[in-house]
């Protein structure tokens, strides 16, 4: 059993996962569509565009982050949750954080601290929220 993060978008989420895929070096992900739905399905779903995304999956290192539109009302961003993701080296942590916050807002710069030699906290361009870190290395 493995716990997967499932981010919403309010329309943005292909783009989204895009860009992640660059961020973290993963193969571009395949989208199913509001299009690809069987027309029983999107009945229910009076009005959302073709291009919406219904589902995402991302894999990212061993992990993985799944996402989709938000279909209805406006999804509000994410509060009280991170996605962490951590490096094994800091020069990746910091090439990871440079370009997730580009756009967002940082809320920790990063930097070393007494429980990582690199941690960093930012909200990307999308308002999701990212805690990147680097491996701590062993002790000789």
């Amino acid at each position: 059993m493995q716990p997967i993060p499932y981010i919403f978008f309010n329309g943005t989420c292909g783009e989204a996962f895009r860009f992640y895929a660059d961020v973290f070096g993963a193969p571009a992900p395949e989208f199913m569509t509001a299009k690809d739905m069987p027309e029983e399905s999107r009945a229910y779903m009076k009005g959302v565009p073709d291009h919406a995304v219904m589902h995402v999956g991302l894999q990212v290192g061993s992990g993985w982050i799944y996402g989709s539109d938000s279909f209805g009302e406006d999804t509000a961003g994410m509060a009280g949750c991170n996605v962490h993701v951590s490096f094994p080296t800091v020069d990746e942590a910091h090439k990871a954080f440079a370009a997730i916050s580009e756009g967002g807002e940082v809320r920790m710069p990063i930097g070393p601290t007494f429980w990582a030699p690199a941690f960093g906290a930012c909200s990307d361009k999308y308002g999701v929220r990212w805690m990147i870190a680097a491996d701590p290395q062993e002790q000789a």
